[in-house]
């Protein structure tokens, strides 16, 4: 079944109780979905940055415990917020990865003892869906749009035609952006979360001082590669005496990063206009984004970031795309772009099997990342991007 914009699909409401828990934040949020696009009702998120800090990193077993801990309280303190009885749910939407699979578990768990309880539907999700359609929090964008998914674990572009309908057009071949960003801060001894610490820390810096390197300029298509830089960059942190060279080696840093993205999505909008000649450029003026017109979405932690978000958003300008972002509430991990993405299928009718799996790797286009693996080891766990 090919998805269509909901925009055609009649004056039908959903409201949805999304549930995430595929790294460290326990999450429930309660969205509507109407006609008029999503409104977030109530959106709960308890974080595990405490917790993880002392390792510099997240331990999956601390999470899931965390998970097992702070589920049924964050549910709860979400549906209270919501103002809603449990009996004007409309279905429940849980992360099924990929993520740590521990803590995918346990909210997937609890969506299923949710819907059982209730009588509701069950809608397993992807959590780089969820992402995908964030920007949809924040305003009404059509299908279809060109797509920069951008976080800790994932760094992809697709062309997104509809919910479940979606081709990768590049991915990373090693590392992420977010987990370059991290990585690179916990070498300059910043802490954890890295990437936030870092941006501020780049805010007094001056990145001409460094020369880093840029990855897959030979290549032709619209992969990623940050471990070079990640690599880099981590031992010029260990040469920097004084604060202002560590300032100046994070604003490098960010810079490069910044200038990757900019590069291969680049190429990934010039694919994407030679096979769809019949967009028209986003005209701002008219409102709201429509279907046919030239739209570029950012997602994920790093969208965060305002550096990434002020070069994309000159990127798009100059090839007559409509930048579209989520609210920065909605940009790291949350449940309000789960229960949204849950919405959007249940309104198809896509439901799913109180025997739905957790998955630690889950693929937005499975058949590509299939057949044309970038990691041609893909071991048990299936393919990864």
């Amino acid at each position: 079944m090919r998805p269509v914009n909901r925009q055609n699909d009649g004056d039908q409401v959903l409201t949805v109780l999304g549930l995430e828990t595929s790294c460290d934040e326990t999450a429930a949020s309660v969205v509507r979905l109407g006609p008029d696009g999503a409104t977030v009702l109530s959106s709960v998120i308890y974080s595990q940055i405490d917790e993880h800090a002392a390792y510099g990193g997240v331990v999956p077993e601390i999470a899931a415990r965390s998970h097992v801990e702070m589920i049924d309280t964050v549910t709860r303190q979400a549906m209270e917020q919501s103002g809603l009885d449990w009996s004007e749910l409309s279905g429940v939407a849980a992360t099924a990865g990929p993520g740590l699979v521990g803590g995918v578990m346990v909210g997937l768990s609890y969506g299923k003892a949710v819907a059982l309880a209730r009588d509701l539907p069950l809608v397993a999700i992807n959590h780089l869906e969820g992402h995908a359609v964030s920007a949809r929090l924040g305003a009404e964008t059509a299908y279809p749009f060109l797509l920069l998914l951008v976080s800790g674990g994932h760094c992809q572009l697709l062309e997104v035609r509809g919910i479940g309908d979606m081709s990768r057009l590049g991915t990373t071949i090693d590392d992420a952006a977010g987990e370059a960003f991290d990585k690179i801060a916990k070498a300059m001894g910043l802490g954890y979360p890295g990437g936030p610490a870092l941006e501020k820390l780049a805010a007094s810096g001056d990145g001409s001082r460094y020369e880093l390197p840029r990855a897959l300029l030979g290549r032709k298509d619209c992969d990623f590669s940050f471990s070079g830089l990640k690599t880099a960059a981590s031992r010029l942190a260990q040469t920097c005496e004084t604060e202002q060279d560590r300032a100046d080696l994070a604003d490098a840093v960010q810079k490069a990063i910044a200038r990757q993205l900019m590069e291969r999505t680049e190429r990934a909008m010039k694919a994407y206009l030679e096979s769809h000649p019949e967009l028209v450029a986003y005209d701002a003026a008219a409102g709201a984004a429509k279907s046919g017109q030239r739209l570029f979405v950012v997602a994920g932690g790093v969208a965060a970031n305002k550096t990434v978000r002020a070069t994309l958003q000159k990127l798009a300008t100059k090839y007559g795309f409509g930048f579209f972002a989520p609210p920065m509430a909605y940009c790291t991990d949350n449940a309000a772009m789960i229960a949204l993405a849950g919405a959007e299928r249940l309104e198809k009718g896509w439901v799913s099997d109180l025997d739905a799996v957790a998955r630690p790797r889950w693929p937005l286009d499975e058949a590509r990342a299939t057949g044309d693996p970038v990691h041609k080891k893909q071991g048990r766990k299936g393919a990864k991007a």
